[in-house]
Formats: structure tokens, C-alpha cells, sequence
């Protein structure tokens, strides 16, 4: 099989890391009929806090960037391969705010265009995001996503 997806990510400057082991009980990542439901996932390396205070939304633009690398690497721990990823379907996000903050989407950006940059036209996808009051291990932003895939 041809390592496109491999090659696109070198040329970026990725390399991606071993995939996290779930944080409790639950699989990383099920494929159902096609379709690959990855487990939330959030930034390596431990950021805690909330966006609007710890952090602002360029800074969250990031970690949202860092948890879609998580996610890629799930994917190749999973698939073996992520030119077994046939489309990025949807993304949807948890970010950790204060009641005040209001750029969501602006952060949520970060894993979106990695998806597009990663998978060309094939990473185009729908999304939602919401602010959260409280995420899991306090991370600023939680990120589930559903991938086609072969």
C-alpha cells in the first residue's frame, strides 16, 4: 500500500507519537460498518486550564492542533496505516472556558485545518464545538471524531 499519508505528514514536519491507552474503560477507538468512532482525545505534554483564563485562543488553537495529532496517532495504532482513512467525517469539541469566552470555533480551527492539511479534500468535515464547565483531567479541550475508513 502506498505511505501518501506518511509522506504528507513528513513534508509537514509531523511526526507522530505512539497513540494514548484510553484514560478508563473504554476502547481507544470501534469501527462500526465502515466508520472508526475515536474516544476523546486531548493535547500531549499536560496542559490543565481553562481557555479564556490559563489560556487564550491562540494558545488553544494549538492544543486543539497537539489533541488532532493524538488523534492521527490513534488512527495508525488502530489502522496500521492512516491511508486506510478514506475521509474525515466529523469532529466535535470540548473546549474547557470560562463562562465568558466566546471563540470556540477559533480554537476547535487548530485540529480542523491539521485534518485538512493531513488529508487534503478528504479531511474536509462537519463539526460542532461546545465550552464545557469541566473536562476530563481539567485538559482545555476534549475532541471526538468519526473517520471512513477501510
Amino acid at each position: 500500500m502506498a505511505k501518501e499519508i506518511e509522506a504528507r505528514l513528513k513534508s509537514l514536519g509531523i511526526e507522530l507519537p505512539e497513540g494514548s491507552a484510553p484514560a478508563a474503560a473504554y476502547a481507544n477507538a470501534v469501527t462500526v460498518n465502515g466508520l472508526m468512532f475515536v474516544a476523546g482525545k486531548g493535547p500531549t505534554g499536560g496542559p490543565k486550564g481553562k481557555l479564556g483564563d490559563a489560556y487564550t485562543t491562540q494558545q488553544g488553537y494549538e492544543f486543539a492542533r497537539q489533541t488532532g495529532i493524538e488523534i492521527l496517532a490513534v488512527l495508525k495504532s488502530e489502522l496500521g496505516s492512516l491511508d486506510r482513512v478514506k475521509r474525515v467525517v466529523k469532529l466535535q469539541g470540548f473546549v474547557n472556558t470560562t463562562p465568558e469566552f466566546e471563540e470556540h470555533h477559533k480554537v476547535l480551527d487548530g485540529c480542523s485545518q491539521l485534518m485538512l492539511d493531513v488529508f487534503g479534500e478528504s479531511g474536509s468535515h462537519a463539526r460542532s464545538v461546545f465550552g464545557a464547565v469541566s473536562v476530563r483531567d481539567n485538559l482545555p479541550i476534549i475532541v471526538d471524531s468519526i473517520f471512513e475508513v477501510e
